[in-house]
């Protein structure tokens, strides 16, 4: 038999969570989960750094102790605030996992790029919070370009592995899921400093979003079809070009996106001044000279993709607590 939802507290936290993030968007102050985790794991590197361990071995202990980290302080005063009240014990979980869902500023930052289209050097400075780009020299479709991309990678980054993960293993898998995902931002570079130290935390990201990367896929079939969009284009274009980028799990929902819309993405860019010839995302008849009523389809579109994920999490809380 199917739990109560009104009776369950892990149902009632999720579907909370979802609420407020969709309401209220991303809390913006200094103790963030994310920014303590982040001021954590500097902390930790740079303590490494200084007696010499920088290679593998060190950058995996490096990110199993932010994780555990990050666990145990969630751990630690949900028992100080639970032993005074079990309800408050609930009102701290669901207060870190509506902290840790992100959808309604993912869609937000894209909206703050289409406010300011017309205002092009507005528009490239907007871009940089979404973008690792160089936005500078960017045109008025390279902007909306760069916008739909990171709109498209960042669903499943920021909303469904995330979501997904707080379903199926309740807020400890959140919890988990965003420590990977943020100690992938912050060391999984190839770069000279992180590449022997951040491999750990990127070969964990790219394993952590293998699958829901390309659940993707069938999930922007369903929103182009609800939207109006091109449905019957989503799924091929996804398995012909999702291999165009380097990342074994972006391309799935960048190329999905550009099928749906029937726009060419990616592209040459330059990242920290060179240019890097990357190949183009769709077909070549389809426009890559992209306008703001582009990008107004693609917020559309990944916005009943974030509602059919979240309905999604709540059908398999359903199922594996059956």
């Amino acid at each position: 038999m199917l739990l109560d939802p009104v009776m369950d507290p892990q149902l009632a936290l999720l579907v909370a969570a979802i609420l407020l993030d969709a309401l209220l968007g991303d809390p913006d102050y200094r103790l963030h989960p994310i920014r303590v985790l982040g001021h954590g794991s500097i902390a930790l590197e740079h303590w490494l750094f200084a007696r010499g361990w920088n290679g593998r071995l060190a950058g995996g202990l490096h990110g199993l102790a932010v994780t555990l980290g990050a666990l145990g302080a969630w751990w630690l005063v949900h028992l100080g605030f639970a032993a005074l009240h079990p309800g408050l014990g609930w009102l701290w979980d669901g207060y870190i996992a509506y902290s840790l869902l992100c959808t309604r500023d993912l869609l937000d930052h894209g909206r703050r790029v289409l406010a300011v289209l017309d205002d092009l050097p507005a528009a490239r400075e907007r871009l940089r919070w979404l973008v690792s780009r160089d936005t500078d020299a960017l045109d008025r479709g390279g902007v909306v370009r760069g916008a739909i991309e990171s709109l498209a990678e960042n669903l499943t980054d920021g909303v469904l592995t995330p979501l997904w993960a707080l379903a199926l293993f309740g807020l400890p898998g959140l919890i988990v899921t965003k420590a990977v995902s943020s100690l992938d931002s912050m060391v999984g570079y190839r770069t000279e400093r992180y590449r022997r130290f951040g491999w750990a935390a990127a070969r964990a990201d790219d394993l952590l979003h293998w699958l829901p990367a390309r659940l993707s896929a069938p999930l922007f079939v369903a929103a182009a079809a609800l939207t109006g969009e091109h449905w019957r284009d989503v799924w091929w274009t996804a398995r012909r070009w999702h291999s165009v980028l380097p990342s074994p799990n972006s391309g799935w929902s960048e190329a999905a996106v550009a099928g749906a819309l029937r726009v060419r993405l990616a592209g040459p860019v330059s990242y920290h001044g060179a240019w890097r010839d990357k190949a183009w995302m769709g077909d070549a008849a389809w426009p890559a000279n992209l306008t703001g009523d582009d990008l107004r389809r693609a917020l559309r579109l990944v916005a009943v993709a974030a509602v059919l994920a979240a309905v999604a999490a709540v059908g398999l809380f359903l199922v594996v607590r059956a």
